[in-house]
């Protein structure tokens, strides 16, 4: 309903999980010992999430989003479901300025982003979208494009923190190794893994995640959920979601229905609740198949 308030600061140990839960549980503990602590730093800074009454409309005739009003906590990662048009890639765009609010306010660690420059909010706020985009030139230039300034240690130790950097040193070329146009010399998997590699160096204190649909083996798959895994450790993360078995390990999960959140909570206490992500879920596992749910 308009007016909904999502409180997000209560909850359990961050993560995201393959479509074996039981697997899930492993992959994010391997990525959080895996990461040598010499290879992190510390998050640009807390990264507190707050919307008041946020109002917008893509046109006058048709709100989109009503009077929503949310806070996340500092290193937590809520997920983001909900069905065609309810508003997911709408909420995240507005948080990276992409758009203009008609109303109300979004604030990271206190300030109002309208008083900032995109740039400054984007600076604080790292993207990897579910259709990586790579260039014409090096791996290494590839993944320094998070931040132009990182050197060549701080590269080679994001691309570890991230497990690709076995795969890159197996080329030939190593990290000079140079991208066709779309990087369509390497694997799906493996352009995923770079996109989450640039994220890690930029540093950022918040993320967001649009999950990749795209199909990779199962054994890629697995690196790519251990590499998101490492990226969110101590950062804020919004995580659209299009597969339910990779959400569970969520902080929050926040279900959105014509721009409202409609419910919040654990996969368990929404599962517990018959509500619309039980709905969503039972749909998603219907005759055992996983079914990816819309944008």
């Amino acid at each position: 309903a308009a007016g909904t308030t999502g409180d997000v600061g209560t909850a359990g140990t961050a993560g995201t999980a393959t479509a074996d839960a039981g697997k899930a549980a492993d992959a994010g503990r391997a990525a959080r010992a895996g990461a040598s602590a010499a290879s992190r730093k510390s998050p640009a800074g807390p990264g507190v999430i707050e919307m008041e009454h946020v109002r917008f409309s893509y046109s006058p005739e048709v709100e989109l989003i009503r009077d929503l009003s949310l806070r996340v906590d500092p290193g937590h990662t809520v997920a983001i479901v909900g069905p065609t048009g309810a508003g997911k890639t709408t909420l995240v765009n507005l948080l990276m300025r992409f758009y203009e609010l008609d109303g109300g306010h979004i604030l990271i660690d206190g300030r109002d982003i309208a008083t900032m420059t995109r740039h400054d909010v984007r600076r604080r706020t790292g993207m990897v979208l579910q259709d990586p985009w790579l260039f014409a030139g090096t791996i290494r230039e590839n993944i320094r494009y998070g931040r132009p300034g990182a050197s060549d240690e701080e590269v080679e130790a994001a691309a570890r923190a991230c497990f690709v950097d076995h795969i890159i040193k197996a080329l030939p070329q190593g990290y000079d190794t140079v991208l066709e146009e779309d990087a369509a010399n390497i694997s799906a998997g493996e352009r995923q893994l770079l996109t989450i590699a640039r994220a890690f160096v930029a540093n950022p204190a918040v993320l967001i995640l649009d999950e990749a649909t795209s199909s990779v083996d199962t054994r890629t798959e697995l690196l790519v959920q251990q590499a998101m895994n490492a990226l969110r450790e101590g950062r804020t993360s919004f995580i659209i979601a299009h597969r339910l078995s990779t959400i569970r390990d969520a902080d929050t999960i926040l279900v959105m229905e014509h721009g409202d959140i409609v419910e919040q909570g654990s996969h368990d206490e929404l599962i517990a609740a018959s509500g619309a992500y039980a709905r969503l879920h039972a749909a998603q596992f219907a005759g055992g198949a996983t079914v990816a749910v819309e944008d």
